[in-house]
């Protein structure tokens, strides 16, 4: 079998950064067995590791986002190697477009029609709605007065946020119609949707979804904060893994029902929803891929199971086994911002892991390190921790942790 795998991500080789340490395709691909290429971008290059003996064809092109390049390298790596019998592509940026590279070279795999019920956001809620799953109101932007009127009819506060978009960028709580309007005027308004904005807890559950759309494994957390504070207020972000209660067998229930009326099939997934202050759930969103921020360290840490191995084996072994899940075990993880005003050399830093027991790992910023603006959860910020321990004592401890930390900066001269 021919596999060319589309990376870009980079890998860390030393020192203390943990990011993309869980996506070895030269581990969790057979490179003796199938004959497998890469196409990269000049970030993806740095996380290419496998033997170079054992890489049937490796291709660089300045944009794996870009169609029209990642599709003509696929047609090259074709012709030097031979036909394409799998194109993986784990990163939720790249999903769809290698999904339309499959359609035009006839690979394959998903499509674009299959991606979409787990990328379009307005599709993904029309879909799940149809099951009887209760999801916020929401309205394509594609018409500006459709979109008007229905903010008028469903009140403030709205979410404005991307169809196609993840990590919360580009997402705006709208507070009044002047503000909508005003954001209407900046955004392509058909690549944007408007939802009726939900007051409540939101919890992330992460699993794999089998090929019958059964979910032989998932992990249910509770948010502390929230990805839209994080993204767009610069606010702390943390999750604690929800061990055995009642509540977690309904929120469990409702994944399984998300993911069944999506029909998603030999995938890993990572859902999020609504617990309102009623005790009602609500979907929010899912993604078609493994979880950001510190999800897939914890989940291999706490359950022993590193999801891309599922995943892959399912792309290029045709299924996958996952080991029973046993034990309650928890844990969590927090993610402090940048400061602003970067560029900036670090000056103090707050270290906690002596502090704190439950600290499995940290990651902060050494005295003298410049911090550069950019960057998602994977980048180096103020400080970063994940911890073990059992839900309460978690909990307990990010709060502190939030309370306690500090961090000292400097201007640097550009």
């Amino acid at each position: 079998m021919h596999i060319v795998v589309v990376n870009r991500w980079p890998r860390f080789h030393d020192g203390p950064r943990w990011d993309f340490s869980l996506g070895r395709f030269e581990e969790l691909i057979d490179h003796d067995r199938h004959r497998v290429s890469y196409v990269v971008d000049p970030v993806g290059a740095t996380g290419v590791l496998a033997d170079p003996a054992k890489i049937a064809s490796l291709v660089q092109i300045g944009d794996v986002n870009d169609f029209e390049a990642l599709r003509d390298a696929v047609r090259q790596v074709a012709e030097e190697v031979g036909p394409v019998d799998r194109l993986v592509a784990v990163s939720e940026f790249t999903l769809s477009i290698a999904a339309e590279v499959r359609e035009a070279l006839d690979i394959p795999g998903p499509r674009p029609a299959d991606v979409a019920v787990y990328r379009d956001k307005l599709r993904m809620k029309e879909t799940v709605a149809e099951a009887g799953v209760r999801v916020p109101r929401f309205a394509s932007c594609a018409d500006r007065g459709a979109a008007v009127e229905f903010a008028r009819s469903t009140g403030f506060p709205l979410i404005l946020k991307p169809v196609g978009g993840a990590a919360s960028i580009g997402i705006h709580r709208v507070e009044d119609e002047a503000a909508l309007t005003a954001l209407l005027d900046q955004v392509d308004t058909a690549d944007y949707e408007l939802e009726e904005f939900i007051d409540g807890a939101i919890y992330h559950v992460d699993g794999f979804a089998d090929q019958d759309a059964r979910i032989p494994f998932m992990a249910v957390s509770r948010y502390i904060n929230d990805c839209l504070s994080f993204e767009a207020a610069g606010e702390p972000l943390g999750s604690v893994v929800v061990q055995a209660s009642p509540l977690r067998e309904r929120v469990e229930e409702f994944a399984r029902r998300c993911v069944s009326a999506l029909g998603m099939t030999s995938v890993p997934f990572h859902l999020e929803l609504f617990l309102t202050p009623g005790g009602e759930l609500v979907f929010l969103e899912v993604a078609g891929r493994i979880g950001g921020a510190e999800v897939p360290y914890l989940t291999e840490k706490l359950f022993g199971i590193n999801l891309f191995r599922p995943w892959l084996d399912a792309v290029c072994e045709g299924g996958a086994t996952l080991p029973p899940q046993v034990g309650d075990p928890s844990g969590g993880w927090l993610i402090i911002p940048k400061p602003g005003g970067l560029p900036a050399r670090v000056t103090s830093v707050t270290s906690l892991r002596e502090e704190f027991g439950t600290i499995w790992r940290e990651l902060v910023p050494a005295v003298g390190d410049v911090m550069e603006p950019g960057g998602s959860y994977d980048a180096v910020h103020s400080g970063r921790f994940i911890l073990v321990g059992d839900e309460a004592t978690v909990e307990e401890d990010i709060r502190k942790i939030i309370a306690g930390f500090h961090l000292e900066t400097v201007p640097v001269q550009e």
